[in-house]
């Protein structure tokens, strides 16, 4: 995960995260991140109807994930999210997946039962990628910390292990 831009339309790049695979994944979350940007709140409508705000899940770590059914990263990465939401959910942390469809409801609603996605899922377009942050590729993800401050994110899949690893580091801080 990277330090988050510091306004909406900027990126901030860290050398180490440009290192392909899992592995530059994780040696860039083990360094300790001094950046972090205040989040808006957000106001999220899942597809189920319910309205998500940052201000919400204070005391809570929130996982933001960027994605599409068409994204070949997005679908390896989707088993990791819902392990992470799923060992997390209802204590220390959310995730909220946000589908970048061009295709209707139904259809991405079919797709998260075929592929068991735990988590709540929000219908995307630029108004709701405008909430939170630039959305260059997919998958996208942002994390904030329980404060509501917007801490990382990464452009490109994250996995249950890296995002774990990261909180941890982050609370030895």
């Amino acid at each position: 995960m990277r330090n988050p831009p510091t306004h909406p339309k900027s990126t901030v790049t860290d050398p180490v995260m440009h290192r392909a695979g899992k592995h530059g994944l994780m040696a860039g979350l083990l360094l300790a991140l001094s950046c972090s940007v205040v989040a808006a709140d957000f106001a999220l409508e899942d597809m189920q109807g319910k309205t998500h705000r940052l201000a919400d899940y204070r005391g809570k770590w929130v996982l933001v994930n960027f994605w599409a059914t068409w994204c070949p990263p997005c679908l390896s990465e989707l088993p990791e999210l819902s392990s992470l939401h799923n060992a997390h959910k209802g204590r220390d942390l959310v995730v909220i997946g946000i589908a970048m469809e061009s295709g209707s409801r139904t259809k991405v609603a079919d797709f998260a039962q075929a592929h068991r996605i735990s988590y709540p899922l929000v219908m995307g377009n630029s108004r709701i990628a405008a909430q939170i942050g630039d959305v260059e590729v997919l998958p996208t993800s942002y994390l904030y910390s329980p404060s509501g401050e917007q801490v990382s994110y990464q452009a490109g899949e994250v996995t249950r292990d890296s995002v774990e690893t990261y909180i941890r580091n982050k609370k030895l801080n």
